[in-house]
């Protein structure tokens, strides 16, 4: 009687918050967050059926696909080197990436029109990341949001399946925005990189011991698997009462009513269906190392942090996609520890001030530090079929501004990491000569397996010489 009086208070808050679907969601997730178990480690157990080749590598391999964002563009001059293909130079802002240089790919030529004025006027920050993954222009409101589902969602729900989690979203910005914040665009844009559909953003997590304790589990080391069974069966007990009182109020609502219980009932089976689908793959492995405390205070110390846990997700096969917002468009962090106060926005309106450039030039600079370290850790670490997960990787960088004084949307800087398990050509700084991003885009969904995706955003066909 206890655990059903507590279902009954969960139904009331639920009322209260006008019982959609998505405020239920985000109350319920309190108790009945998602376990998370490994799946089986065999080469077999990871590949999909041969007709379908859905996520792997030729060797059977997971194959994985991240997508990191960075604000503001860059300077040009530093970014870009000066040599095509294999024999190009490491520009200096790309310094860092000298010991790995032969698993990047440096693409010129791409371009995100989309996010150009236009008609809408103002809002290049909301425009480009909101574009960025989904290749399709925004719409110009604080409240009535609406953009297009983002390739990372289009891959996740081909190959989800495969893996405990779908996908993984994580981000650095520890605030979430509501309202207008970019000319009249909805903060939605800006805050978030992965959405499920026009309207629907798939909220990042800041919090590294969040991440984590959803991946593996609570509690220390040894004793993670067992909470976690624990939490499933408290899970499926909070569900059964919740289900149970819905069903008896149900008969008792007019029909008005009965339509937002329905919309109650769909986000309960859901959440259901993937407590079943966590018990299928069985138990997670513990990592065998401490959780992470909570959001440090040095911004490359939480930076690093994030990878990390990326690159537990990715080795543990938790999951094959994943989006990382380090910084959204428009933040203006500053950057004290590398001797630039100065907020990064602020800078980015340079007017061609040398000092001013200098000083975007070592942020862009840190900023390639912190993926050039990422990128070794996935270098160094084995996969099951002995190559590294870089190897069996996609990982683009970049970001939907190319230049942030004058807010221009071609040429991005976009970097494209890894040898997607053989199907990329790493090592080389290739110019493509003004083609959407959403190109690309389609063009790793057809590696990942993705079926049936003719087009994608503002493509205009797939991406050749990747």
């Amino acid at each position: 009687m206890k655990t059903k009086h507590v279902s009954h208070e969960i139904l009331a808050a639920q009322r209260a918050a006008s019982l959609s679907r998505r405020n239920f969601l985000r109350g319920l997730g309190a108790c009945v967050a998602l376990p998370a178990f490994e799946s089986l480690v065999s080469l077999k157990s990871f590949a999909a059926p041969a007709a379908a080749k859905l996520g792997v590598t030729p060797t059977g391999a997971p194959l994985r696909a991240a997508f990191l964002y960075i604000p503001n563009g860059t300077i040009p001059g530093a970014w870009w080197p000066k040599n095509e293909g294999t024999d190009f130079d490491l520009s200096p802002t790309l310094q860092p990436f000298e010991s790995i240089r032969q698993h990047i790919q440096v693409l010129g030529g791409l371009d995100h029109r989309n996010a150009t004025a236009g008609p809408d006027g103002a809002g290049d920050h909301a425009r480009a990341n909101g574009t960025f993954l989904t290749g399709v222009r925004m719409r110009k409101s604080a409240t009535d949001i609406h953009a297009g589902i983002s390739i990372d969602q289009v891959m996740a729900r081909e190959i989800g399946h495969l893996t405990r989690f779908q996908s993984l979203e994580l981000s650095c910005e520890k605030e979430r925005r509501s309202g207008s914040c970019d000319s009249g665009y909805s903060c939605a844009y800006q805050f978030n990189l992965a959405w499920s559909s026009p309207t629907t953003p798939v909220t990042p997590e800041a919090n590294p011991r969040l991440i984590f304790e959803r991946l593996f589990g609570a509690g220390a080391p040894g004793e993670r698997a067992e909470n976690l069974k624990r939490r499933q069966q408290e899970q499926r007990s909070i569900l059964d009462f919740v289900l149970d009182d819905a069903r008896d109020m149900q008969r008792r609502l007019p029909s008005g009513d009965k339509a937002k219980l329905d919309q109650y009932l769909t986000g309960v089976r859901e959440i259901e269906t993937r407590i079943q689908k966590a018990e299928r793959f069985g138990k997670a492995k513990d990592p065998g190392i401490d959780t992470p405390e909570g959001i440090p205070g040095s911004y490359a110390e939480h930076i690093q942090l994030m990878f990390d846990m990326m690159v537990l997700a990715f080795q543990t096969d938790s999951t094959r996609v994943a989006t990382f917002l380090l910084a959204h468009d428009g933040s203006n962090k500053s950057f004290a520890d590398i001797g630039v106060p100065e907020g990064h926005h602020d800078l980015s309106h340079h007017q061609d001030d040398a000092e001013k450039i200098k000083k975007l030039e070592q942020i862009d600079l840190w900023y390639a530090k912190q993926l050039a370290k990422f990128l070794e850790k996935l270098q160094n670490t084995k996969d099951v079929d002995g190559k590294s997960l870089l190897h069996n990787s996609m990982i683009v960088y970049g970001g939907g501004n190319a230049d942030g004084n004058r807010h221009t949307h071609h040429n991005l800087p976009i970097i494209l990491a890894g040898g997607g398990g053989g199907g990329l050509t790493p090592g080389r700084f290739v110019k493509h000569g003004s083609k959407p991003t959403s190109n690309l885009f389609l063009s790793m969904a057809d590696r990942m397996g993705v079926q049936g995706l003719e087009r994608f955003g503002d493509s205009t066909g797939r991406l050749g010489n990747v």
